[in-house]
């Protein structure tokens, strides 16, 4: 069965002849959910060919995933990216890579995760110019109660738009 594939759309600019092509993101809907966020940065991505094309095909997935950082370098664990089709590599489909970030960021990062109850999860993975960057946030996971008062004040808002 062959995978489905997501064509990246073509955008016209308002001046020039060249088309921007938009690829398709890559989301962790659940995080913003489950986890307070307080800090975001955006970390290039260190990936083997195959695993680039497979996410412009969008075959990817954040869930479950985290950033942890051993010996000044942060490490993507749990990421999911589909084997690509065409290609003869083998990769793990789950296997630890790499975030590229400067020295300073890592250590502004790893001061903030040293915090009680303060973790590092990605939000997104997307291209730019090109490359492909992981968006990773400094987050604090909430409790269940926070969610269920998160939810009714989302209901109570909603019926007083809907009545007036």
């Amino acid at each position: 069965m062959k995978p489905k594939q997501i064509k990246p759309k073509q955008v016209k600019p308002e001046s020039g002849k060249r088309k921007r092509v938009i690829a398709p993101v890559i989301q962790n809907r659940r995080a913003r959910y489950d986890y307070e966020i307080f800090q975001t940065v955006d970390a290039g991505l260190s990936l083997a060919g195959p695993e680039v094309k497979s996410i412009r095909g969008g075959n990817a997935s954040l869930s479950d995933s985290f950033a942890r950082i051993d010996k000044n370098e942060i490490f993507l664990h749990n990421m999911y990216i589909a084997p690509y089709p065409c290609s003869r590599e083998e990769l793990d489909v789950r296997r630890p890579r790499k975030l590229l970030l400067h020295k300073q960021e890592v250590l502004k990062l790893s001061q903030a995760v040293s915090q009680k109850g303060l973790t590092l999860i990605p939000l997104k993975v997307h291209f730019r110019r090109g490359w492909a960057k992981v968006e990773i946030a400094v987050a604090k996971s909430k409790k269940q109660f926070d969610k269920r008062e998160k939810i009714k004040r989302r209901v109570s808002d909603l019926e007083i738009h809907n009545r007036v």
